[in-house]
Protein backbone atom coordinates (compact mmCIF):
# COMPACT_ATOMS: atom_id res chain seq x y z
CA UNK A 1 0.00 0.00 0.00
CA UNK A 2 2.84 2.38 0.88
CA UNK A 3 4.57 1.67 -2.42
CA UNK A 4 1.32 2.38 -4.32
CA UNK A 5 0.79 5.68 -2.47
CA UNK A 6 4.41 6.71 -3.07
CA UNK A 7 4.04 5.88 -6.77
CA UNK A 8 0.87 7.98 -6.93
CA UNK A 9 2.67 10.92 -5.30
CA UNK A 10 5.57 10.62 -7.74
CA UNK A 11 3.08 10.50 -10.64
CA UNK A 12 1.29 13.60 -9.34
CA UNK A 13 4.59 15.46 -8.97
CA UNK A 14 5.68 14.53 -12.49
CA UNK A 15 2.32 15.63 -13.93
CA UNK A 16 2.37 18.91 -12.00
CA UNK A 17 6.06 19.68 -12.62
CA UNK A 18 5.68 21.32 -16.08
CA UNK A 19 2.85 23.59 -14.89
CA UNK A 20 4.66 24.51 -11.67
CA UNK A 21 7.86 25.20 -13.60
CA UNK A 22 5.99 27.41 -16.07
CA UNK A 23 4.28 29.38 -13.28
CA UNK A 24 7.55 29.73 -11.36
CA UNK A 25 9.57 31.00 -14.32
CA UNK A 26 6.96 33.24 -15.96
CA UNK A 27 4.86 34.36 -12.97
CA UNK A 28 6.45 33.91 -9.56
CA UNK A 29 9.97 35.10 -10.42
CA UNK A 30 8.81 38.16 -12.46
CA UNK A 31 6.39 39.06 -9.66
CA UNK A 32 9.16 38.96 -7.05
CA UNK A 33 11.44 40.99 -9.34
CA UNK A 34 8.71 43.61 -9.86
CA UNK A 35 8.17 43.97 -6.12
CA UNK A 36 11.92 44.31 -5.51
CA UNK A 37 12.27 46.98 -8.24
CA UNK A 38 9.23 48.83 -6.86
CA UNK A 39 11.11 49.23 -3.57
CA UNK A 40 14.20 50.74 -5.23
CA UNK A 41 14.80 54.49 -5.72
CA UNK A 42 15.61 55.91 -9.14
CA UNK A 43 17.17 59.04 -10.64
CA UNK A 44 15.46 61.34 -13.20
CA UNK A 45 16.83 59.15 -16.00
CA UNK A 46 15.09 56.04 -14.65
CA UNK A 47 18.25 54.31 -13.45
CA UNK A 48 17.97 52.13 -10.36
CA UNK A 49 19.80 53.52 -7.36
CA UNK A 50 21.11 51.62 -4.34
CA UNK A 51 18.97 51.43 -1.22
CA UNK A 52 15.31 50.90 -0.50
CA UNK A 53 12.29 53.19 -0.39
CA UNK A 54 8.50 53.20 -0.08
CA UNK A 55 8.22 56.47 -1.99
CA UNK A 56 6.96 54.78 -5.17
CA UNK A 57 4.02 53.22 -3.32
CA UNK A 58 3.27 56.54 -1.59
CA UNK A 59 3.14 58.19 -5.01
CA UNK A 60 0.64 55.75 -6.54
CA UNK A 61 -1.75 56.36 -3.63
CA UNK A 62 -1.53 60.14 -3.96
CA UNK A 63 -4.82 61.96 -4.74
CA UNK A 64 -3.76 62.62 -8.34
CA UNK A 65 -3.72 58.87 -9.10
CA UNK A 66 -6.55 57.63 -6.86
CA UNK A 67 -9.11 58.58 -9.51
CA UNK A 68 -7.32 56.38 -12.09
CA UNK A 69 -7.27 53.42 -9.69
CA UNK A 70 -10.94 53.90 -8.87
CA UNK A 71 -11.83 54.22 -12.57
CA UNK A 72 -9.98 50.98 -13.32
CA UNK A 73 -11.93 49.17 -10.59
CA UNK A 74 -15.43 50.41 -11.39
CA UNK A 75 -15.03 50.16 -15.18
CA UNK A 76 -13.78 46.57 -14.84
CA UNK A 77 -16.52 45.53 -12.41
CA UNK A 78 -19.29 47.22 -14.43
CA UNK A 79 -18.03 45.67 -17.69
CA UNK A 80 -17.89 42.24 -16.03
CA UNK A 81 -21.44 42.54 -14.68
CA UNK A 82 -22.82 43.63 -18.06
CA UNK A 83 -20.99 40.77 -19.79
CA UNK A 84 -22.52 38.30 -17.31
CA UNK A 85 -25.99 39.78 -17.78
CA UNK A 86 -25.72 39.24 -21.53
CA UNK A 87 -23.95 35.88 -21.28
CA UNK A 88 -26.38 34.07 -18.95
CA UNK A 89 -29.43 34.21 -21.26
CA UNK A 90 -27.22 33.53 -24.32
CA UNK A 91 -25.66 30.50 -22.64
CA UNK A 92 -29.10 29.32 -21.48
CA UNK A 93 -30.69 29.44 -24.94
CA UNK A 94 -27.59 28.03 -26.63
CA UNK A 95 -27.76 24.99 -24.35
CA UNK A 96 -31.44 24.48 -25.21
CA UNK A 97 -30.98 24.68 -28.97
CA UNK A 98 -30.69 21.66 -31.20
CA UNK A 99 -27.16 20.54 -31.96
CA UNK A 100 -27.29 22.01 -35.47
CA UNK A 101 -28.29 25.54 -34.41
CA UNK A 102 -26.08 25.33 -31.32
CA UNK A 103 -23.01 24.87 -33.53
CA UNK A 104 -24.04 27.84 -35.67
CA UNK A 105 -24.42 30.17 -32.67
CA UNK A 106 -21.18 28.87 -31.15
CA UNK A 107 -19.45 29.57 -34.45
CA UNK A 108 -20.78 33.14 -34.48
CA UNK A 109 -19.52 33.67 -30.91
CA UNK A 110 -16.02 32.46 -31.81
CA UNK A 111 -15.74 34.25 -35.19
CA UNK A 112 -14.50 37.58 -33.71
CA UNK A 113 -11.39 35.77 -32.40
CA UNK A 114 -10.38 35.15 -36.02
CA UNK A 115 -9.71 38.87 -36.45
CA UNK A 116 -6.69 40.61 -34.96
CA UNK A 117 -7.36 42.24 -31.59
CA UNK A 118 -6.01 45.65 -32.67
CA UNK A 119 -8.00 45.61 -35.91
CA UNK A 120 -11.24 44.95 -34.02
CA UNK A 121 -10.61 47.86 -31.64
CA UNK A 122 -9.52 50.20 -34.43
CA UNK A 123 -12.73 49.29 -36.28
CA UNK A 124 -14.68 50.87 -33.42
CA UNK A 125 -12.81 54.12 -34.02
CA UNK A 126 -14.10 54.07 -37.59
CA UNK A 127 -17.64 53.09 -36.55
CA UNK A 128 -17.91 55.87 -33.93
CA UNK A 129 -15.95 58.46 -35.90
CA UNK A 130 -17.53 61.98 -35.90
CA UNK A 131 -17.82 61.72 -39.69
CA UNK A 132 -19.43 58.29 -39.51
CA UNK A 133 -23.05 57.36 -40.18
CA UNK A 134 -23.83 56.42 -36.54
CA UNK A 135 -22.58 59.76 -35.18
CA UNK A 136 -24.49 61.75 -37.80
CA UNK A 137 -27.65 59.73 -37.15
CA UNK A 138 -27.44 60.31 -33.39
CA UNK A 139 -26.92 64.05 -33.96
CA UNK A 140 -29.90 64.14 -36.37
CA UNK A 141 -32.11 62.36 -33.80
CA UNK A 142 -30.93 64.69 -31.04
CA UNK A 143 -29.43 61.88 -28.98
CA UNK A 144 -26.11 63.74 -28.81
CA UNK A 145 -25.41 67.44 -29.44
CA UNK A 146 -23.80 68.51 -32.70
CA UNK A 147 -20.48 69.13 -30.96
CA UNK A 148 -20.65 65.89 -28.97
CA UNK A 149 -18.53 62.80 -29.51
CA UNK A 150 -19.18 59.08 -29.36
CA UNK A 151 -15.49 58.33 -28.91
CA UNK A 152 -12.69 59.23 -26.49
CA UNK A 153 -14.73 58.84 -23.32
CA UNK A 154 -15.20 56.26 -20.59
CA UNK A 155 -18.52 55.06 -22.04
CA UNK A 156 -16.80 54.07 -25.27
CA UNK A 157 -14.10 52.24 -23.31
CA UNK A 158 -16.78 50.21 -21.49
CA UNK A 159 -18.60 49.48 -24.78
CA UNK A 160 -15.46 48.18 -26.51
CA UNK A 161 -14.39 46.19 -23.44
CA UNK A 162 -17.80 44.46 -23.37
CA UNK A 163 -17.61 43.75 -27.11
CA UNK A 164 -14.07 42.36 -26.74
CA UNK A 165 -14.53 40.15 -23.69
CA UNK A 166 -18.16 39.05 -24.06
CA UNK A 167 -17.20 35.74 -25.76
CA UNK A 168 -14.96 34.96 -22.77
CA UNK A 169 -18.08 35.12 -20.58
CA UNK A 170 -20.40 33.26 -22.95
CA UNK A 171 -18.23 30.18 -23.44
CA UNK A 172 -17.82 29.04 -19.79
CA UNK A 173 -21.47 29.79 -19.02
CA UNK A 174 -22.55 27.81 -22.08
CA UNK A 175 -20.27 24.92 -21.02
CA UNK A 176 -21.91 24.88 -17.58
CA UNK A 177 -25.45 25.25 -19.00
CA UNK A 178 -24.85 22.41 -21.45
CA UNK A 179 -24.37 20.01 -18.50
CA UNK A 180 -27.46 21.28 -16.69
CA UNK A 181 -30.51 19.00 -16.49
CA UNK A 182 -33.34 21.19 -17.79
CA UNK A 183 -35.91 18.72 -16.44
CA UNK A 184 -35.25 20.36 -13.05
CA UNK A 185 -36.82 23.56 -14.37
CA UNK A 186 -39.88 21.65 -15.53
CA UNK A 187 -40.14 20.00 -12.11
CA UNK A 188 -39.95 23.41 -10.42
CA UNK A 189 -42.71 24.71 -12.70
CA UNK A 190 -44.87 21.69 -11.83
CA UNK A 191 -44.41 22.51 -8.14
CA UNK A 192 -45.74 26.03 -8.62
CA UNK A 193 -42.63 28.10 -9.33
CA UNK A 194 -42.85 30.74 -12.02
CA UNK A 195 -40.51 30.60 -15.00
CA UNK A 196 -38.41 33.44 -13.55
CA UNK A 197 -38.18 31.92 -10.05
CA UNK A 198 -37.22 28.54 -11.48
CA UNK A 199 -34.52 30.20 -13.59
CA UNK A 200 -33.23 32.21 -10.63
CA UNK A 201 -33.31 29.53 -7.92
CA UNK A 202 -32.60 26.38 -9.94
CA UNK A 203 -30.65 27.26 -13.07
CA UNK A 204 -28.36 30.02 -11.71
CA UNK A 205 -27.07 28.07 -8.64
CA UNK A 206 -26.35 25.03 -10.81
CA UNK A 207 -24.16 27.00 -13.20
CA UNK A 208 -22.35 28.88 -10.41
CA UNK A 209 -18.95 27.47 -11.38
CA UNK A 210 -19.45 28.65 -14.95
CA UNK A 211 -20.46 32.09 -13.67
CA UNK A 212 -17.33 32.34 -11.50
CA UNK A 213 -15.11 31.22 -14.39
CA UNK A 214 -16.76 33.77 -16.68
CA UNK A 215 -16.36 36.54 -14.10
CA UNK A 216 -12.66 35.74 -13.66
CA UNK A 217 -12.02 35.51 -17.42
CA UNK A 218 -13.57 38.94 -18.00
CA UNK A 219 -12.53 40.82 -14.85
CA UNK A 220 -8.82 39.94 -14.97
CA UNK A 221 -8.12 41.24 -18.51
CA UNK A 222 -10.37 44.25 -17.84
CA UNK A 223 -8.26 45.28 -14.85
CA UNK A 224 -5.10 45.13 -16.95
CA UNK A 225 -6.63 46.66 -20.06
CA UNK A 226 -4.27 49.04 -21.83
CA UNK A 227 -4.89 49.03 -25.58
CA UNK A 228 -8.64 49.74 -25.43
CA UNK A 229 -8.40 52.89 -23.23
CA UNK A 230 -5.39 54.00 -25.27
CA UNK A 231 -7.18 53.76 -28.66
CA UNK A 232 -10.78 54.73 -27.88
CA UNK A 233 -10.47 56.46 -24.50
CA UNK A 234 -9.60 60.08 -23.82
CA UNK A 235 -7.29 61.65 -21.27
CA UNK A 236 -10.00 61.19 -18.64
CA UNK A 237 -10.39 57.48 -19.45
CA UNK A 238 -6.93 56.23 -18.56
CA UNK A 239 -6.61 53.07 -16.51
CA UNK A 240 -3.79 51.52 -14.49
CA UNK A 241 -2.44 49.67 -17.54
CA UNK A 242 -1.91 53.01 -19.32
CA UNK A 243 0.02 54.38 -16.33
CA UNK A 244 2.30 51.32 -16.33
CA UNK A 245 3.03 51.76 -20.05
CA UNK A 246 3.59 55.49 -19.61
CA UNK A 247 6.04 55.02 -16.74
CA UNK A 248 7.90 52.21 -18.51
CA UNK A 249 8.14 53.58 -22.07
CA UNK A 250 7.71 57.37 -21.79
CA UNK A 251 8.94 58.45 -18.36
CA UNK A 252 11.45 55.55 -18.28
CA UNK A 253 10.82 55.26 -14.53
CA UNK A 254 11.13 51.50 -14.05
CA UNK A 255 10.65 51.48 -10.23
CA UNK A 256 7.45 53.49 -10.63
CA UNK A 257 6.22 51.17 -13.37
CA UNK A 258 7.04 48.21 -11.11
CA UNK A 259 5.05 49.79 -8.26
CA UNK A 260 2.02 50.19 -10.53
CA UNK A 261 2.48 46.61 -11.75
CA UNK A 262 2.55 45.37 -8.15
CA UNK A 263 -0.68 47.24 -7.41
CA UNK A 264 -2.28 45.78 -10.55
CA UNK A 265 -1.24 42.26 -9.53
CA UNK A 266 -2.83 42.82 -6.11
CA UNK A 267 -6.02 44.07 -7.80
CA UNK A 268 -6.10 40.91 -9.93
CA UNK A 269 -5.23 38.42 -7.18
CA UNK A 270 -7.81 39.83 -4.75
CA UNK A 271 -10.89 39.01 -6.88
CA UNK A 272 -9.32 35.66 -7.77
CA UNK A 273 -8.98 34.90 -4.06
CA UNK A 274 -12.59 35.93 -3.45
CA UNK A 275 -13.82 33.75 -6.32
CA UNK A 276 -11.80 30.81 -4.96
CA UNK A 277 -13.25 31.31 -1.46
CA UNK A 278 -16.80 31.41 -2.86
CA UNK A 279 -16.11 28.23 -4.82
CA UNK A 280 -14.83 26.45 -1.68
CA UNK A 281 -17.90 27.56 0.30
CA UNK A 282 -20.25 26.36 -2.45
CA UNK A 283 -18.49 22.98 -2.59
CA UNK A 284 -18.76 22.62 1.20
CA UNK A 285 -22.47 23.45 1.13
CA UNK A 286 -23.05 20.81 -1.55
CA UNK A 287 -21.24 18.22 0.58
Amino acid sequence: MKSDSSKNKITEILISAPTLSWLTVFFLIPTIMAIIMALRPSNPYGDLLPGWTLENFKTIFSPIYISVVWRTIWVSILSTIICLLFSVPVGYYMARLSEKFRKIILFLVIVPFWTNFLIRIFAWKLILNPDGLIHKTFVFLGIIPSGGSLIYNTGTVILVIIYTYLPFAILPIFAAAERFDFKLLEAARDLGATRWLAFLHIFIPNISKGLMAAAAMVLIPCLGSYVIPDLVGGTNSQMVGNLIANQAFVARNIPMAAAWSTLLMAMILLPLGLILCVKILLDKNKD
